[in-house]
């Protein structure tokens, strides 16, 4: 009699419980615009979503890449970001994108994206006294950056100028020199 009623339980609630679905009431969008303030908006990726009877043309808008910048810095490069910040159509989307001016002699120095790749691709090369620009592509609406040089020479507390003597194979005296620029 006990196996007869288990059998009768299981069964019920093998009938029953597909019946019972639970999920949000829309759980795909196409986008989430994102802002700093929260207005009965949903919470994603840092940021609040803009209500999407609210979006506009300029939420998808990034004006002026296509100009080149001034580079008067040391490392002779300008570089534009275009991500969630200044454009919130991107949130949500895992992408942003950069604008490199070179100037003469100018360079990109050695960095890493913890929290992306990139893809590079240079559109006009430096040749003689004409500016070159490349444009990047990575895979993180906020990807961050380190600089390899900076992290390495410029850390506080700094690193121990032998050690990194031994590390680069350098005059202890070059490394003081080069963490007295940071």
């Amino acid at each position: 009699m006990k196996s007869i009623s288990f059998l009768s339980i299981l069964s019920l609630l093998a009938l029953t419980l597909p019946l019972v679905i639970g999920s949000d009431p829309s759980p795909l969008q196409d986008f989430c615009i994102g802002v700093n303030t929260p207005v009965n908006g949903v919470f994603v990726n840092g940021k609040f979503c803009k209500d999407p009877k609210l979006a506009t043309a300029d939420d998808f808008f990034f004006s002026g890449l296509h100009n080149a910048r001034a580079v008067n810095n040391a490392v002779g490069s300008n570089v534009t970001a275009v991500n969630v910040n200044n454009l919130p159509g991107l949130n949500t989307l895992g992408i942003s994108l950069v604008r490199i001016d070179y100037g003469v002699n100018g360079q990109n120095p050695p960095h890493t994206h913890p929290r992306a790749t990139e893809g590079l691709i240079h559109f006009q090369a430096n040749v003689g006294r004409s500016p070159a620009v490349a444009f990047a592509a990575l895979s993180s609406q906020n990807p961050g950056v380190v600089t390899i040089a900076n992290t390495v020479f410029g850390s506080n507390p700094p690193i121990n100028p032998n050690v990194l003597a031994r590390a680069f194979q350098l005059d202890p005296k070059v490394v003081i020199d080069l963490q007295n620029k940071f």
